[in-house]
């Protein structure tokens, strides 16, 4: 059956499925290698046909219709030469569309009463022993199409590749119009049939193809788009398929890759646990991330030394004034209230790590930190730290919550004085980085998430009723959301270009 859409939902459709390295034959064999997993349900269509009209209208829009030569043989009159030139198109207006996903296949688009006007000219010379003439007319073709696409995805050789080959135009009107009095109604008449019919090849030809290029300059700036998306610094994702993607009556489903790069290392994926029955058709939109893409890009992290914060002045001491059942030691005391400008710099000494349940994401890092108070000395300290997040986004801010937290003090001294502290000043440096120190670095990482995602324009999408469902092994990200508005406009200038 097939569901009112929009003309241009086929090629949003098409260009979120993203690059490919060389695609495995079918999904399942292709799961142990895929990090990342996205699902685009029917309700999620619903909401892209509403705007993107206006891609297909740029297809028709910007097509260049190449000038055409013939002849043709005329019983009393010869043999007519005629050309046709500076063929545009006017008063474009695009009707009912209604496509079907083709469960195992591809996609089938219908769009209904496109009424366009084309206007151009024709060049024309007729004679005989008689006569031997040469004219040029203005004209006006009324038309009243319906288009048809039927395309066929396929792994090309570095990406999901769709075959617009089966792409047809029914013309139910089309009206020629000379102008000009001068011109006799038989020459309206002869022109009437061979003339509409060669305005028939050219613009079914011609359009044909300016929706597969549309299509192409679309997949590039999503793809583009994505990529820029998950790229920190020198940080980057693969998002390249691993597998054709997987067409439903319901969703589409596409595989990518998720392999962090970094200072030209590259990670690897081989024991993936995806499998489709992870992923609901409830909502209109999923990610699927394991944390095989999380931990390399706590690695590349902490080697940029991104894992890192520096507090001090006021900032500083208004942390400790939160009250902890162990006692201050002294020589903190002294730093915080008497230097001119304590500064706390805390930082990650090992690689860390994490581990996803339905408890929540278990991050295991080593964490150093020093204490410097000026002429008062430094306190050197290092950490192991458990903690157990999760993740929420409301309001377009990302909020990070800890729900439990274990601290080990590895090592505590004073390196001016050759001191270690005591049990009960570790036992203070305990309580305080587990009241103290991870609540402010969850909402600085926050902050500084956050700031990313606004880079990336998140904020700019209407996203509703956000979901971050930790699960054994992988996070599911599930949301509905409003039309992106802005990713329509910013395409459409790069097609005006």
């Amino acid at each position: 059956m097939f569901r009112d859409a929009s003309p241009g939902l086929l090629l949003v459709l098409l260009s979120v499925l993203g690059l490919s390295h060389g695609c495995l034959p079918e999904p399942p064999s292709a799961y142990r290698f895929t990090g990342i997993v996205c699902r685009l349900t029917y309700p999620a269509a619903v909401v892209l046909n509403e705007k993107t009209t206006k891609v297909i209208e740029a297809a028709f829009q910007h097509t260049r219709y190449p000038s055409v030569k013939g002849e043709k043989s005329i019983l009393f009159i010869g043999k007519v030469i005629y050309g046709l030139d500076n063929l545009e198109i006017h008063n474009l207006s695009i009707g009912q569309s209604v496509f079907e996903l083709h469960p195992g296949e591809g996609i089938a688009l219908k769009i209904h009463n496109v009424s366009a006007v084309f206007k151009g000219t024709i060049q024309y010379g007729y004679g005989s022993w008689i006569v031997n003439l040469a004219h040029s007319i203005d004209f006006e073709i009324e038309s009243q199409i319906d288009l048809g696409i039927n395309p066929k995805l396929y792994c090309g050789a570095s990406k999901v590749a769709a075959d617009t080959s089966d792409c047809y135009l029914n013309f139910h009107k089309l009206h020629l119009h000379l102008q000009g009095d001068r011109e006799p109604n038989w020459l309206k008449k002869l022109f009437t049939d061979f003339i509409t019919f060669t305005v028939k090849l050219v613009v079914k030809g011609q359009i044909c193809k300016e929706i597969n290029k549309v299509a192409n300059i679309l997949a590039d700036f999503i793809q583009d788009t994505a990529k820029e998306y998950l790229r920190i610094g020198g940080i980057s994702v693969d998002i390249g398929i691993t597998t054709v993607p997987v067409i439903t009556a319901n969703y589409i489903e596409s595989y990518h890759k998720g392999l962090m790069s970094y200072n030209n290392t590259v990670s690897f994926i081989s024991d993936s646990s995806f499998h489709p029955s992870h992923l609901t058709e409830n909502r209109m939109l999923y990610f699927w991330v394991s944390d095989q893409v999380f931990n390399p890009m706590l690695t590349a992290a902490h080697q940029d030394g991104m894992l890192a914060i520096n507090i001090s002045g006021p900032e500083l001491t208004d942390l400790f004034k939160k009250n902890l059942s162990s006692d201050m030691p002294v020589f903190i005391r002294k730093c915080l209230l008497e230097s001119t400008s304590p500064t706390l710099r805390v930082w990650s000494s090992r690689v860390p790590s994490l581990n996803t349940s339905t408890l929540g994401t278990r991050v295991r890092a080593e964490a150093s930190g020093e204490l410097d108070c000026g002429d008062g000395g430094t306190l050197f300290f290092k950490t192991n730290v458990v903690v157990d997040v999760t993740a929420s986004y409301a309001e377009k801010k990302l909020f990070l919550h800890g729900n439990r937290s274990q601290v080990v003090v590895l090592h505590a001294e004073l390196p001016s004085q050759n001191v270690l502290l005591s049990d009960e000043q570790l036992e203070f440096i305990m309580e305080a980085i587990k009241e103290i120190g991870i609540p402010k670095g969850l909402s600085v990482l926050e902050v500084e998430l956050t700031k990313v995602l606004d880079k990336q324009g998140t904020y700019l999408f209407d996203i509703f009723n956000p979901e971050v469902l930790p699960q054994d092994g992988f996070v599911i990200i599930q949301m509905d959301f409003g039309f992106p508005h802005h990713l329509l406009v910013e395409f459409l200038k790069k097609t005006l270009q």
